[in-house]
């Protein structure tokens, strides 16, 4: 499904912030890709969402060089791919349930889709009966929880969440990589950025160890435990 062929990224003093990665992930993987700050994990994911390009290499979607899509096909190609970030990215004068439509309202869908797609959905992440809070009345692990609701709702073929879990306290960050798990368990390719080691040893997935710009180490059977 994805695929980094030597891809080498620079921004500035000629210092990689990925350095010659190559990189298969596969339909329906679960990925925790992990490492200090600075290792190059954001910005390997902002490859796969087309927000950045590779200064030399080729990212593949679906055996399709991303930086070949043309613009005006990027919201597309956006669509297959759902984004959950540490800073949840809600608007506050917006409902749960408001938060979850805006995403289809802007792609023009029918109200009675979006009432039914947006119900079901915050069922699914656990929030049917919390659809009509405001951000400000939901806890963190809450508001992650229609962060991620929101990333759901075009079904996408892959969720990229990064550093999902960083504002919150330990028990909602385990509910939240519960819900990467089912969401996987469903079908849909999961990528997991983090610092935190005991959400990746919880997944019990195939982990990337990254250091530098470069992946240390690839643990395909998710036998190795992140001390």
């Amino acid at each position: 499904m994805i695929k980094f062929d030597s891809v080498t990224k620079i921004y500035k003093d000629n210092i990689p912030v990925l350095d010659k990665i190559n990189l298969e992930i596969k339909p329906g993987e679960f990925v925790s890709l992990i490492g200090p700050s600075g290792a190059g994990k954001s910005t390997l994911l902002k490859m796969i969402y087309a927000e950045e390009k590779p200064t030399e290499g080729t990212v593949y979607f679906e055996n399709i060089p991303i930086d070949s899509i043309p613009r005006r096909k990027l919201s597309l190609h956006r669509r297959n791919i759902g984004t959950v970030f540490q800073d949840f990215r809600l608007l506050p004068k917006k409902t749960a349930f408001e938060n979850v439509a805006y995403a289809l309202e802007v792609c023009n869908a029918p109200d009675a889709e979006i009432k039914e797609n947006v119900s079901k959905i915050l069922d699914i992440v656990g929030l049917a009966d919390k659809m009509n809070k405001y951000p400000a009345q939901l806890s963190g692990g809450e508001q992650q929880k229609v962060a991620m609701a929101r990333a759901l709702i075009h079904r996408p073929m892959v969720i990229i969440a990064d550093e999902p879990t960083g504002n919150l306290d330990p028990v909602s960050s385990l509910e939240i990589v519960d819900l990467l798990l089912k969401i996987n368990e469903l079908g849909t390719t999961v990528l997991l950025a983090s610092h935190d080691k005991d959400i990746v040893n919880r997944a019990k997935k195939r982990v990337i160890f990254m250091e530098k710009g470069k992946i240390i180490e690839d643990d395909l059977k998710g036998k190795y435990k992140v001390i």
